[in-house]
C-alpha cells in the first residue's frame, strides 16, 4: 500500500519510540525516501468532539508507545506526506490495525478507536491537543507540563483529563507549533509567541525557565467571527451602547480599548473594525498576528524576534514607525505595551484618524496613565504636561472591558477624553455598567446606563460623516432607558 515500507520491516521487532514525537523529522529507509527531503505535514482539521477525552491509564500509554514504534518502522513518512489529510489518516489507521493484529493486542473496539485517533493526531497534528483545538466553545487552553491541562469554557477554568506521554512530547508539539511561523523555542530561546493557522495565539515558556516542564498557552478564536450584534445579544453591551460603538468605529474616532487579561479587548477591536469603510487602507501591527479584519485593503505586520546571533529583531516600534511610510489611513496596534505608544499617538495626531489599539488597564483613567508611563519609560525626556497634551489631542474615546467574577465579559465604560484642566486630563463617561447583584445561579446582574451627555465631543465628527441623527437617537434611547 502506498506510504508503507516492505513487509519485512512490518514484521521486524519495533524499536523504542523517540522521546519527542518529531514525526515530521523522520526519514524513510527506501531509496526514494533517502532522496526526498523531510516534509512538514500540516495538521489537518479533525472533527469536533463533543467532550474532553477520557482519562488514559499508564498501561494505555505503554501500549500506545509500542504500537507507535512499530508504526514508525512500517511507514514511509516522506511518501505519506504526499497524501491529503484524509487519505493519510486512512493509511495510518490501516497500518495500526495490522500491527494490533500481528502482535495479538487485546483491545475493545472503543479502545482501539481511541488509540487510532490518538496516533493519527500524533503523526499529523498536535497530539492530545487536537480534541481541544477542534472545540469551538473553548476560549483558552493552558498546559502546565505533561500531566496537567486546563481549559476555559464560558469564562470558567476547568481541569481536563488531557495528558502527554512526557515533557519531551509536549516540547516537540510546542516546537512544531511555533516553527510554522518561523519561530523557535529551546533552552537558548525559552520564551516564544506565535500563532496557529486559524489565528489562535500561542505562548510557550520552556525549561529552564519553566521548572515543571514546558508551559503552553493557546488563546483560541472562534471559527465564526463574533459581531457587535452578537455581543449585544450576549449582554456585553446594551443595544444603544452598541449603536454608539458602531458610530465611533464609522466616524474615525481614535480609540483605545482597555481591559484586563481575557476581558475581550481583541474581540471588541475586531468588532469595531467591521465598520471601517471598504476603501480605507488599514495597516495592523502585532506581536503575533491575531486580528481578523474583514476589509479588502488590509496590510498585516508582525514583529520578529532576534536570530540565534541576537540580531535581526524587529520591534513593535519599528513596525509602527515604518507603517507611517506606507500611506496608511488607519493604524491598528494589537497591543500597546512599550515605546511604540509614542509613535501611535504621533500617528493619531498627524492625520491617521480612526486608529485603534488595546492596552492592559483596569479603568479608562488608568489606561491613560499607562500610556503616559510607557512613553516615559521608553526614554523620551518630555515634560509630563507635554505627554498629556499629546494624549488629549490624540485619543478620542477609551472603551473599558472587564471579565466579571462569573466569567462574563462586559463593556463597563465608554469614556471620552475632554481636555486638560491644569495638568489633569479630564474625561466624561457616555455609558457605564452598574452591577446590581447576582441571580440564584450566581450570574452577575447589571445594567448599562447613559450618563445623560447630550452631545459628546465627537459630535461634529459624527455630523461630518452624516451620522449625527443616528448618534442623537442612540443617546436619547440610552438616556430614556436609564431613567
Amino acid at each position: 500500500m502506498f506510504g508503507r515500507r516492505s513487509p519485512a520491516s512490518e514484521s521486524a521487532p519495533p524499536r523504542a519510540p523517540t522521546p519527542a514525537v518529531a514525526i515530521t523529522n523522520f526519514r524513510g529507509v527506501t531509496d526514494v525516501a533517502r532522496k526526498t527531503p523531510p516534509v512538514t505535514i500540516e495538521p489537518p482539521s479533525a472533527p469536533a468532539p463533543t467532550a474532553v477525552e477520557q482519562p488514559r491509564s499508564d498501561e494505555y500509554y505503554v501500549t500506545k508507545s509500542m504500537i507507535f514504534g512499530a508504526l514508525i518502522e512500517g511507514i514511509d513518512l516522506s511518501q505519506l506526506a504526499r497524501l491529503d489529510a484524509d487519505s493519510a489518516r486512512e493509511e495510518i489507521r490501516d497500518i495500526v490495525n495490522e500491527i494490533i493484529a500481528i502482535k495479538n493486542i487485546v483491545m475493545s473496539i472503543s479502545e482501539q478507536e481511541d488509540l487510532l485517533s490518538d496516533i493519527c493526531n500524533d503523526v499529523l497534528g498536535y497530539g492530545p491537543l487536537e480534541p481541544l483545538l477542534a472545540r469551538d466553545d473553548i476560549a483558552d487552553i493552558m498546559v502546565n507540563g505533561a500531566r496537567q491541562t486546563f481549559i476555559e469554557v464560558g469564562g470558567k477554568i476547568q481541569l481536563t483529563n488531557i495528558r502527554f506521554r512526557d515533557n519531551a512530547q509536549l516540547m516537540n508539539i510546542c516546537q512544531r507549533m511555533v516553527s510554522q511561523v518561523g519561530r523557535r523555542v529551546d533552552e537558548a530561546s525559552p520564551i516564544c509567541d506565535a500563532r496557529l493557522a486559524d489565528g489562535s495565539r500561542v505562548n510557550v515558556i520552556a525549561p529552564p525557565l519553566a521548572i515543571d516542564g514546558p508551559v503552553l498557552t493557546i488563546r483560541k478564536f472562534r471559527k465564526d467571527k463574533l459581531t457587535l450584534e452578537q455581543l449585544i445579544r450576549y449582554g456585553c453591551v446594551s443595544p444603544e451602547g452598541g449603536e454608539i460603538l458602531k458610530i465611533i468605529g464609522r466616524v474615525r474616532c481614535n480609540v483605545l480599548i482597555s481591559g484586563g487579561t481575557g476581558s475581550g479587548k481583541t474581540t471588541l477591536l475586531n468588532c469595531l473594525t467591521h465598520y471601517i469603510d471598504e476603501d480605507e487602507r488599514v495597516i495592523t501591527c502585532e506581536d503575533a498576528a491575531e486580528l481578523q479584519l474583514q476589509q479588502q485593503h488590509v496590510v498585516r505586520l508582525e514583529t520578529r524576534p532576534p536570530s540565534l546571533e541576537g540580531t535581526g529583531a524587529v520591534t513593535m516600534r519599528d513596525l509602527v514607525r515604518n507603517c507611517l511610510r506606507m500611506r496608511p489611513e488607519r493604524i491598528i496596534v494589537g497591543e500597546v505595551r512599550g515605546a511604540e505608544a509614542f509613535d501611535l499617538l504621533q500617528a493619531m495626531n498627524t492625520g491617521h484618524d480612526g486608529s485603534m489599539g488595546t492596552v492592559h488597564a483596569n479603568s479608562p483613567r488608568e489606561a491613560l496613565s499607562r500610556i503616559e508611563s510607557m512613553i516615559t519609560m521608553g526614554g523620551f525626556s518630555l515634560p509630563a504636561r507635554t505627554v498629556r497634551e499629546m494624549l488629549v489631542s490624540s485619543i478620542d474615546v477609551v472603551i473599558q472591558t472587564a471579565r466579571l467574577r462569573d466569567g462574563s465579559r462586559r463593556v463597563t465604560h465608554v469614556t471620552e477624553i475632554m481636555g486638560l484642566e491644569g495638568d489633569v486630563v479630564t474625561t466624561q463617561d457616555l455609558i457605564v455598567y452598574d452591577i446590581e447583584g447576582e441571580d440564584a445561579s450566581g450570574r452577575i446582574k447589571g445594567v448599562h446606563r447613559s450618563t445623560g451627555i447630550g452631545r459628546p465631543r465627537f459630535w461634529e465628527r459624527a455630523r461630518y460623516f452624516g451620522e449625527e441623527v443616528r448618534l442623537a437617537a442612540a443617546l436619547d434611547a440610552s438616556e430614556q432607558k436609564s431613567t
